[in-house]
């Protein structure tokens, strides 16, 4: 087997524990944003024509979409913590026109749409982005684009390939970088060559979208209620024009309609239950950098970044200069737990720290200020999907696996259509009326996603080479994404 950059060139231990000496465990994000005044309790029983489930952004842009398609409705938004805090205000922020998590992945499942998906994932950031000017979000929203990096030699012509097939295709938003180019755009030595994505990508401040989104909701007439846990979806003695009681601990909202927005949180459907599991992925966040500093690594046109590797980084800079760094490790806890005490995981945030000076040694002294982690949705096919229950009254979009933060409004599109009972281009889409396989049950998810973890690392040690496993698993259109 052979090593990988960041194996053969590596730090020193002592460069590693001053950067993250007194780093803060929490998400930069959060901290980055004006306090909220938050949204009250539901505190007694309401009447709504439509109830969202979820504070995050798939909740959020459901319940923006629906009083624009309606106004004189009546929404009302069910948080069981607070507006964000979860997946919405942790992530990244890569906000990417991909609905499929990726080329490779769309044309494998669904080749004969995969050409009108991408499109429509276009239209979706384009309608993004417009909404951020016609609503005046101060999300940070940069459309800079994106650089796929080659890191290790049998990756250069991956990314060479690629971009051939989007000139041949007539996309002019594509191009080809060498090892003297990237380094221009990105100065690392540890860069052979990229693909600049010039349309299909944008960054947002994670934070800032949730709140942004929610203040925008309340201007149109939703009604947000925080620290209001849904506990039950109660349709015993209701008909399908009375709707759902959907119930908290102490009250409930009777919706003619409802949607789930829920996550990576366990499913208020069971059918559901194994339809997604919980992966957790980890970040570190720098102190923001100096001028000398950014001179030194370049990065003038703000691209987001990531690696070709299967066990890949994500990197992009936020609006003060810090470098977010995350990504590599992807862990799985038995049983599918969600607990707090897995995001304080030492060994991953000192291998994510190693590879951050590997990557940039000119960056030597640079502190981290925050680290932290949270679970990812994770679905079988790596991407989003949608469905209809109890008599098509409730509708739910989960499983977006890590590259979500563009896809919910899609999704939100997609539920709204489905609760109106329309047949738009967007239902009617393979993707849209599939479900993917479940992920089975304990103890063999446990020992599946080790098995492909384990694959999936020795696959970047053999040049990309899949092994028996991993060619299985794509056999049976099953998987797991790091």
């Amino acid at each position: 087997m052979e090593s990988t950059v960041f194996e053969r060139v590596r730090p020193k231990a002592s460069v590693v524990s001053h950067a993250l000496q007194g780093t803060k465990l929490g998400a930069f994000w959060l901290d980055d944003i004006a306090p909220a005044q938050g949204y009250p309790t539901l505190t007694a029983d309401l009447e709504a024509d439509l109830v969202v489930v979820g504070g995050g952004y798939c909740g959020l842009w459901t319940a923006i979409l629906a009083k624009q398609r309606n106004p004189g409705s009546r929404v009302v938004l069910l948080e069981a913590k607070t507006i964000g805090w979860a997946a919405s205000g942790r992530n990244g922020g890569f906000c990417e026109a991909s609905l499929t998590h990726g080329d490779e992945n769309g044309k494998s499942r669904w080749p004969k749409e995969f050409d009108r998906m991408n499109e429509m994932g276009l239209e979706n950031l384009d309608a993004i982005e417009q909404t951020v000017a016609d609503l005046g979000l101060d999300i940070d929203f940069e459309r800079n684009g994106s650089l796929d990096l080659a890191v290790e030699e049998h990756q250069v012509e991956w990314l060479r390939e690629g971009a051939a097939e989007a000139t041949a295709a007539g996309d002019t938003t594509v191009e080809f970088l060498d090892t003297e180019a990237t380094r221009a755009q990105v100065n690392s030595p540890t860069y052979l060559a990229a693909m600049w994505n010039k349309r299909t990508s944008a960054l947002v401040h994670p934070a800032k979208l949730a709140a942004e989104l929610a203040r925008a909701a309340t201007e149109l007439g939703v009604e947000i209620f925080e620290h209001s846990p849904v506990v039950e979806l109660d349709t015993a003695n209701l008909t399908v024009a009375q709707g759902t009681a959907v119930r908290t601990a102490t009250h409930r909202v009777l919706a003619t309609k409802t949607a789930l927005a829920t996550n990576v949180f366990p499913s208020l459907l069971k059918r559901n239950k194994l339809q997604t599991v919980p992966v957790y992925d980890y970040a570190l966040m720098t102190n923001p950098l100096s001028a000398e500093q950014m001179d030194a690594i370049g990065w003038q046109n703000r691209q987001g970044l990531g690696d070709m590797a299967n066990q890949f980084h994500y990197y992009r800079l936020s609006h003060d200069n810090r470098i977010l760094f995350g990504g590599y490790d992807a862990i799985y806890h038995y049983g599918a737990r969600v607990r707090e005490e897995y995001e304080n995981r030492t060994e991953t945030y000192e291998t994510l720290a190693g590879h951050f000076f590997t990557t940039f040694p000119q960056l030597e002294g640079l502190q981290f200020s925050h680290r932290w982690a949270g679970p990812i949705d994770s679905s079988t096919r790596f991407c989003a999907f949608f469905g209809l229950a109890r008599g098509d009254r409730i509708a739910y979009a989960t499983g977006f696996t890590g590259l979500g933060v563009a896809a919910t409004r899609f999704a939100a599109e997609v539920m709204l259509d489905k609760l109106e009972g329309l047949k738009t281009e967007r239902t009617q889409l393979q993707m849209v009326r599939e479900r993917p396989l479940p992920f089975p049950p304990e103890p063999i998810a446990f020992m599946g996603v080790q098995a492909t973890r384990w694959s999936m690392d020795r696959a970047d040690h053999n040049r990309g080479r899949r092994n028996l496993i991993l060619k299985t698993l794509d056999a049976l259109g099953l998987g797991f994404d790091s």
